[in-house]
């Protein structure tokens, strides 16, 4: 072989080395695109917490439920609300429950409450105090999470009170 035929030969495999560069490139961003138009990467940030709360129920002549945050993660106070089977008033100092003047209702979020703000954090010994003019024997209480987009909740308790 000579060093002038090698110097002229122009067959090599650099244009399919090319080509499938090419391919590549245009694959890897086509998925990042895809990723960022579908907002797939979002979802994943939106996990439910993971936490546990106690109810403790006072039979009277006005049933009340005492709910009581007692492990687990800290949850904003607006990501945060108390479903019942009956409407029921909130608040955070029991002898608050019903002052609010009918704002009684099966799905109460506990910013609703008269002292948890949109900001708060709800966490370890946090205090919530369900209940209304009436008995609560076999009604069903929920905390549900939601997320900041509304796109996904979770129950992260449920308890029904004690039939008397």
């Amino acid at each position: 072989m000579k060093i002038t035929e090698l110097l002229s030969d122009d067959n090599a495999v650099s244009p399919v080395i090319g080509v499938i560069l090419m391919v590549a490139i245009t694959v890897i961003l086509a998925a990042v695109i895809g990723t960022f138009v579908l907002n797939l990467g979002g979802s994943v940030s939106q996990t439910a917490p993971q936490a546990s709360f106690a109810f403790d129920f006072e039979n009277g002549s006005n049933d009340n439920v005492t709910i009581t945050h007692e492990t687990g993660d800290s949850i904003k106070a607006a990501r945060l609300n108390l479903t019942a089977s009956k409407a029921v008033d909130i608040a955070t100092d029991k002898s608050n429950l019903g002052a609010g003047g009918g704002s009684a209702a099966t799905s109460r979020s506990f910013v609703d409450s008269d002292a948890y703000g949109a900001s708060d954090t709800i966490s370890a010994g946090s205090t919530l105090y369900a209940g209304n003019a009436s008995d609560l024997n076999g009604e069903e209480f929920r905390v549900v999470w939601a997320s900041e987009t509304g796109d996904s909740s979770a129950t992260l308790s449920k308890w029904t009170a004690p039939d008397n």
